[in-house]
Formats: structure tokens, sequence, C-alpha cells
């Protein structure tokens, strides 16, 4: 499913009398605010869909794989997820 997908399901699932750019901006809205609550945060729980957490890579070699040649990889960030336990059984 992509953004236009859930846009679709939303506005779906909030009735007829909706218009696809309230469910537009619902979408936007809440993905705004898990975007703003990660950085400001480092955490969002939604109980019963997930957590989105920081998480943290140390800085590590590794290797070229078009040349072999030994490189060094910087420290970084990424976002992770992890489902609640109701979203996987529900799967």
């Amino acid at each position: 499913m992509n953004k236009a997908e859930l846009v679709e399901s939303v506005q779906k699932a909030l009735g007829k009398d909706a218009t696809k750019r309230a469910a537009e901006d619902a979408v936007s809205a809440v993905l705004d605010s898990i975007a703003k609550g990660i950085k400001k945060d480092k955490k969002v729980q939604i109980i019963g869909f997930g957590t989105f957490e920081v998480k943290k890579r140390a800085a590590r070699m590794g290797r070229n794989p078009k040349t072999g040649e030994s490189m060094k990889i910087a420290a970084s960030k990424s976002v992770g997820f992890k489902a609640s336990t109701t979203l996987k059984g529900s799967l």
C-alpha cells in the first residue's frame, strides 16, 4: 500500500461525507506528528500498533563491493519500527 492508497482507505473509513482532501490532510498530519515526535522524544509509541524509535549505528569498517577496498562507514541514525503483539497477532 502506498500513500495514495492509504488516503483512499482513510477516506472510505471516514464515510461518504469526507473529501479526498480531508483524508489526505489527516494522513499527512499523522505522519508529520510521528516525525516530529521522533525528532523530539526519540520514540513514538502507538498502543495496539507499534513503536517508532531512533536507532544508532556505530561507525564500522566496510568493503567497497566494486573494488574490494576497505573503507570506513560513518556512524549514523535511522528509524526502527517494532510492531506490537496485537499487530503481530493480526497478521
